[in-house]
């Protein structure tokens, strides 16, 4: 009984840890989408525009805006955090109320996540290899896609949502309980990528 009541506990902890973080991300994500798709639309208006975000040649959302990876679907990308970051929201503030969610629903809020984690590690080796400059906004949304992605589906491993083969069950309750870490590295390959690939302009600031 003991033992069921530490899990129940746990599931509930994590619950609304998960809910915390996807009403977070999504909040960080809807404000970075807002304030590119405004700044793009206000340098389409006036050429004489001042970006907020353009602090220097390595850090500059309007270098990035000017690409063509900056568009990837023929419309700027930020509209696509337009759409996609209040389902994250609306999701965070059902899990937060506990409403129970049909399976497929969790299953296919993960593959949404599990795709803007690929379309946010395409836009990180753009960044750093081909265009060579980072935009400010863009790292806020690749930091909280990738804590969306990592507690989304955290939560469904725990839930019961993604099911677990028996001989699996031992390491994913292992990477359950140490999620956290599983995060810091995802952060921390980011931070590397990053580091390495402006470590001239970044060396020059020590």
């Amino acid at each position: 009984m003991d033992e069921a009541f530490g899990r129940e506990a746990r599931a509930a902890r994590g619950r609304v840890t998960t809910g915390l973080v996807l009403l977070i991300g999504g909040l960080v994500g809807l404000a970075a989408a807002f304030d590119l798709t405004y700044e793009r639309i206000a340098s389409l208006i006036d050429p004489g525009h001042v970006i907020s975000c353009d602090f220097n040649p390595v850090l500059s959302c309007g270098t990035v805006m000017a690409t063509p990876q900056a568009s990837v679907f023929g419309f700027s990308n930020p509209v696509i955090g337009l759409m996609a970051f209040p389902f994250v929201l609306f999701t965070g503030v059902l899990l937060l109320s506990r409403v129970a969610l049909p399976r497929w629903v969790r299953l296919t809020f993960n593959l949404g996540t599990l795709a803007g984690l690929v379309f946010v590690g395409w836009l990180i080796f753009q960044s750093v290899y081909e265009i060579g400059v980072l935009c400010p906004w863009c790292m806020a949304v690749w930091a909280a896609v990738l804590a969306i992605f990592w507690f989304t589906t955290v939560h469904n491993l725990r839930s019961g949502a993604i099911p677990v083969g028996e001989g699996w069950r031992e390491p994913v309750d292992d990477l359950l309980r140490y999620h956290w870490i599983g995060l810091a590295v995802l952060y921390g390959v980011v931070v590397a990528i990053v580091g390495m690939g402006f470590w001239d302009y970044w060396s020059t600031l020590l």
